[in-house]
């Protein structure tokens, strides 16, 4: 069988699950391999008879489900590219990304169509399509009334998925990637992990976060299950673990917290078919990966870093973990990442600079977004293009590499803390406060301030009720110098999240800021 350089190729990848076993879990509903990939033909059969054109964007509005998996890959299958978004954004938010992509079509389902018809109203060429209509569905293998489907025209450089982030400043921006970089990211991810065709893949982030996405392309790859929750509580976590027989669970620092601090099942339900669990979207505090190992004495623990511009960058393998606690690892598979000065010279050992990424998973920039992309996309700083060198990304985050070339995380660029005179990094200041056992989450972030130009203010949801504010401040001042402890501590009941369920730090800054004014 020829190798996968096409999305929906993944679907015919040979592994030995994917010959007729469970292809997806949703609640009490399943599909397997045989009829997923039916499912995708028909669906993609009917795309095309609605006159979608290589390259037309399909946005995809649905809660996760059968129905979002299969609209992905029949999309691909198509010769489009797909769009997913995330159903729990504002009709505005859905509007802007529908619009700004150019999409023709939108897939959705009938209990959404009345408020994406309004949030739609007036924009022109984009036309409604419901999946749960019944031409969606396709008939059984006994009707013979299989569609016409046109023969694959896209090659693996073509535009595969644009996934919208939030990025720091303005709205979301679409990052490309072709079916190349989202074929690396599946061999690259599945290679370290280990996955195999055995694996039972819980899958409780979102398909327009990109994580979530490759969590959907490695399951079906490797013709793993991949079981689909929603959930609104920790404890359905453990719950949907123990009952699916779950090997394999991403997060990213918000679920941890959860799961942690406010899950009490974690720590009296034996998980034993967990075997693994990842992260990313952030750092994990120390505290929280401690509380995780003792929950989850045999599970093993990958910490991961990545940017959507490039997916993934760095992984810590799970024996690293106790020599170096605060590292975000090494370069991944097939991957090269160096530091480089705000001078453009290579950093040395211990020197903070700003992350580098060359590799197959670099994407194709921002959609009609030229200056942004100039800023990101970059020719290689130090290797010329006729000698080898190529595009690479640079993230904007400040990490440094220590002598044995792992990688720690210092802070975003842009998210640094400057306070009379000083760069202070929120991630180190959410370290210590998380460390001294008054928090269940927390959140570092600069207001301004008229003498320091910002001062560090911390957003915390606590442990028991509201905690001693002073004592707090006070052990945390053992562990930092005066000018990075916060001024104040303020008490909140959860912590905002963007739709991807990273903490929304903008969101808190913003608010916070026009308060003062």
């Amino acid at each position: 069988m020829s190798p996968a350089f096409l999305v929906h190729h993944l679907l015919d990848a040979g592994a030995p699950g994917a010959a007729g076993g469970v292809a997806l879990i949703d609640g009490d509903r399943s599909m397997t391999y045989p009829a997923l990939r039916a499912q995708v033909d028909h669906a993609a059969a009917v795309l095309q008879g609605l006159g979608l054109a290589r390259g037309d964007r399909v946005a995809i509005v649905l809660p996760k489900s059968l129905e979002e998996c299969w609209a992905i890959f029949a999309t691909s299958r198509a010769g489009g590219v797909f769009v997913p978004v995330n159903s729990l954004l504002h009709a505005g938010q859905i509007r802007h990304i529908v619009a700004d992509c150019g999409a023709r079509i939108v897939l959705t389902h009938a209990a959404l169509a009345p408020r994406l018809q309004e949030a739609l109203a007036g924009i022109e060429g984009v036309s409604l399509h419901l999946v749960d209509a019944p031409a969606w569905h396709a008939p059984s293998a006994d009707d013979g009334a299989a569609r016409p489907l046109l023969r694959d025209q896209a090659i693996g450089e073509d535009l595969a998925a644009i996934l919208y982030t939030s990025g720091s400043t303005g709205r979301p921006k679409g990052v490309m990637l072709s079916h190349r970089n989202l074929i690396a990211g599946t061999r690259i991810v599945r290679s370290y992990l280990g996955l195999t065709g055995a694996d039972r893949i819980l899958s409780v982030l979102p398909f327009s976060f990109d994580y979530g996405l490759n969590q959907l392309l490695t399951a079906v790859e490797q013709g793993a299950v991949l079981i689909l929750l929603s959930f609104r509580f920790g404890d359905e976590i453990v719950a949907a673990i123990r009952d699916h027989n779950v090997t394999g669970l991403a997060g990213v620092p918000t679920i941890w917290a959860i799961l942690t601090r406010a899950s009490p099942s974690l720590a009296r339900t034996p998980l034993p078919s967990l075997r693994y669990i990842t992260n990313s979207g952030g750092a994990v505090p120390s505290e929280t990966v401690k509380r995780l190992r003792q929950s989850l004495p045999d599970t093993r623990i990958f910490l991961m870093y990545g940017l959507t511009e490039a997916f993934r960058s760095t992984f810590l393998p799970p024996d690293e973990i106790d020599r170096r606690p605060t590292s975000i690892g090494r370069a991944i598979p097939e991957t090269e990442i160096f530091a480089v000065t705000a001078e453009g010279r290579r950093t040395r050992p211990g020197e903070p600079g700003i992350l580098v990424h060359r590799g197959p998973t670099v994407s194709l920039g921002y959609w009609n977004r030229p200056e942004d992309t100039a800023e990101v996309l970059k020719p290689h700083p130090f290797v010329a293009a006729a000698q080898g060198g190529d595009i690479v990304c640079y993230s904007g985050d400040l990490v440094f590499e220590d002598e044995e070339g792992f990688f720690h995380f210092v802070g975003r660029r842009d998210a640094m803390i400057k306070s009379a005179g000083y760069r202070i990094s929120p991630t180190e200041v959410e370290e210590v406060l998380m460390a001294t056992g008054a928090f269940v989450q927390v959140a570092v972030i600069g207001l301004p301030d008229p003498f320091a130009g910002q001062k560090v203010h911390a957003v915390g949801v606590a442990k028991a009720g509201a905690a001693d504010v002073d004592a707090v401040l006070q052990a945390a001042a053992a562990d930092l110098p005066a000018y990075m402890v916060p001024r104040a501590i303020e008490w909140v009941e959860a912590l905002p999240v963007t739709p991807n369920g990273k903490v929304d730090y903008r969101g808190l800054v913003a608010d916070r800021s026009h308060d003062q004014h």
